[in-house]
C-alpha cells in the first residue's frame, strides 16, 4: 500500500514538473522573441521643458520592441534636432512627432520665435519706411528715428544695427512663391527690453525707417587670397 501511494506520489510530482517546465519554456521562447524583435527609436536623454528648442545633446537612441510601437514614434534624431517641444519630456521617454513641432507650426506663436532675454516689438510703417514692403520674416535690419521736430531742423538718426524681424504684419513666415502679396503696415522685430524702450520713445516723438541689411555673406579673407593667388 505504501510502496503505491509513493509511486502515486512520484508520478504526480512529476506531472506537475513537466508542466512547470513547459510554462517555463514557453515564457522563455517569448522573452526570446521579444528580444529579436527589437528596433531604434528616439528617446528623451535628459529633461526637456515644453517650450525648448530640442538639441542632439538631449537625445539617445534607444531600443524597444517592434510589437506594440506607436505608429508617431520617432526613429531618427535629424527629426526632431531644431524642433520645439510640445511637452514636458521625461528621460528615456520616447519621442513621438506629436511632441514636437517645426518651424512653420511653431511660427503660428510669435512667443516661440523670440530668444531668452529679448522681447517682441512691433513698429508701424508705411510702404516707403518698409523699403516698399519688401522686408520679410528672419531679416535684419537697422532702426532709424526721424523726429517731427522741424525747428531744430529734421535730423535722423541710427539708433538700433542688426535687428531681427520677427514679422510683418501678422505674417511669421518667410513667403514662398505660392504666397499671395499682402500690403502690411507694421514690422515686428527682436529687442532687448531697453532697446524696446528707445524705440517705443522715438516712434512717440516722429518716423520709424528700417533699413534692410544684405542676407548674402561675404566670401572670408582666405577665400579672397586663395581667388588672388589662383589668377
Amino acid at each position: 500500500m505504501r510502496s503505491k501511494l509513493i509511486l502515486i506520489m512520484a508520478l504526480v510530482m512529476g506531472i506537475v514538473t513537466t508542466v512547470l517546465f513547459f510554462n517555463y519554456m514557453k515564457k522563455f521562447d517569448e522573452a526570446s522573441l521579444v528580444n529579436e524583435s527589437l528596433t531604434d527609436v528616439v528617446a528623451a536623454k535628459q529633461a526637456i521643458k515644453k517650450n525648448e528648442l530640442v538639441t542632439a545633446a538631449e537625445l539617445q537612441m534607444i531600443k524597444v520592441p517592434i510589437k506594440g510601437l506607436h505608429a508617431e514614434t520617432i526613429k531618427s534624431v535629424a527629426e526632431a534636432v531644431g524642433k520645439i517641444s510640445n511637452t514636458d519630456l521625461a528621460p528615456g521617454e520616447v519621442l513621438l512627432s506629436h511632441h514636437l513641432q517645426n518651424e512653420k507650426e511653431e511660427a503660428l506663436f510669435v512667443s516661440r520665435k523670440v530668444h531668452d532675454g529679448y522681447r517682441a516689438l512691433s513698429v508701424g510703417v508705411n510702404l516707403v519706411r518698409s523699403v516698399s514692403n519688401l522686408i520679410e520674416p528672419n531679416d535684419f535690419v537697422d532702426v532709424v528715428s526721424t523726429p517731427n521736430d522741424k525747428n531744430n531742423g529734421i535730423v535722423s538718426t541710427l539708433i538700433l544695427e542688426n535687428v531681427r524681424v520677427l514679422a510683418i504684419g501678422r505674417r511669421m513666415i518667410e513667403s514662398g512663391t505660392d504666397t499671395p502679396y499682402v500690403e502690411y503696415s507694421s514690422v515686428t522685430l527682436e529687442v532687448k527690453p531697453q532697446d524696446g524702450v528707445n524705440v517705443i520713445n522715438a516712434g512717440e516723438k516722429g518716423n520709424i525707417s528700417l533699413m534692410l541689411h544684405t542676407r548674402v555673406v561675404p566670401p572670408s579673407a582666405t577665400a579672397k587670397e586663395g581667388s588672388g593667388n589662383a589668377k
